[in-house]
């Protein structure tokens, strides 16, 4: 039998917890993290007081506002969340190194060798859990299980508050029952094209050969035919290699200005160029990304064969990709730029030296 001991620590309603935390006349009410409730904003995080009118994560904030005019809206803090992410960090460190962080909100643990509490994965995260409740007066839920996929499932049986453990010889019959939009990586779209291929649980999924689910799903085939019988060798990476690093912004109004949208691309260009140059790395493609009025998204990407090491390739990179837009001719209500291919670089350009304009 699989003899990792893996644990999935997920934060419940964690920005909006927070807020409740810091400012207790929020306590018991609908709390929701993210835009204005008159804008284009989303939904980044609500209360479970919230969530019970029907709200989540990612509703058009507006949205919310007619399911709980009443309901508390809050800017994101993401100073004051990341205090919170490095603290709960800190208490994991006490127990494993082998922590690998999936956002400022959870992360996955082995506890493979760990001699404490006896040695018990459940007994760790009951302590971690605790901790978390007593140090920061916040709460977490927690997975465990023999790998990753299963850890995370179980995280989320209980919430919030909860503590559910799948052992290696209860991981079949739990996997067989369970419905097939609970499987990481199954998002509604796949999930619509399995039910019309009969699959509904884990045990519809498992009846199915490598060779079918390849040929339906692509390279995704052989994932949910492992998963489907508990399969999941992922290691727990205690320093997880960063992909990409972006910024976007979403305007109140769609703004059909192309100065204005010139000016705004290289205030994100900074940022992103600023966030390069501190984490020390060079990159191989830059993305723009634009979203026009009626919701059509578009990428246009470029790689220089000397690759992005200087503000200066990056803004050059950005001024020809804005031409092969229809940036200024059509109405826009979203931009974004991003940096991919990443590597580490011995030399980077200083943040603190002299600013270019992108358009000037």
């Amino acid at each position: 039998m699989p003899d990792r001991k893996i644990i999935h620590i997920d934060m419940d309603a964690f920005y909006a917890s927070v807020e409740q935390r810091d400012t207790p006349e929020y306590r018991g009410l609908p709390v929701i993290v993210g835009g204005r409730p008159d804008s284009r904003g989303v939904v980044a995080a609500c209360s479970y007081e919230a969530r019970r009118f029907g709200i989540h994560s990612a509703m058009p904030c507006s949205r919310a506002y007619q399911l709980c005019p009443e309901a508390v809206f809050l800017r994101p803090r993401f100073d004051a969340y990341r205090e919170c992410s490095d603290r709960i960090q800190a208490i994991f460190r006490r127990f494993t190194p082998l922590i690998e962080p999936l956002s400022l909100d959870e992360a996955y643990l082995d506890v493979t060798d760990s001699d404490l509490c006896h040695g018990s994965a459940t007994l760790i995260a009951r302590a971690i859990k605790r901790l978390i409740r007593s140090e920061l007066d916040l709460v977490a839920s927690a997975g465990v299980s023999y790998n990753k996929f299963l850890a995370k499932i179980a995280s989320d049986m209980d919430k919030p508050d909860g503590l559910y453990v799948i052992r290696p010889q209860e991981a079949q019959v739990f996997i067989d029952k369970l419905p097939i939009r609970r499987f990481f990586g199954v998002g509604q779209v796949t999930e619509q094209k399995m039910h019309r291929l009969g699959i509904y649980t884990g045990a519809d999924l498992k009846a199915l050969s490598e060779a079918t689910l390849l040929e339906q799903f692509g390279s995704a085939g052989p994932y949910y035919y492992r998963i489907a019988r508990g399969i999941d060798h992922r290691p727990v990476r205690s320093a997880r290699q960063r992909k990409s690093i972006g910024a976007q912004t979403t305007f109140a109004e769609d703004l059909l200005d192309l100065a204005a949208m010139e000016t705004i691309i290289d205030k994100l260009a900074s940022r992103v160029y600023a966030s390069l140059c501190d984490k020390q790395l060079g990159a191989r493609t830059v993305t723009l990304k634009v979203k026009y009025h009626d919701f059509r998204q578009i990428t246009r990407s470029m790689s220089p064969a000397a690759g992005i090491h200087s503000r200066h390739a990056l803004m050059t990179a950005l001024r020809a990709l804005v031409v092969h837009t229809e940036m200024g001719r059509r109405p826009v209500r979203l931009l974004g730029v991003s940096l991919s291919g990443l590597s580490p670089l011995s030399a980077p350009e200083s943040v603190a030296g002299r600013q270019l304009t992108l358009f000037s």
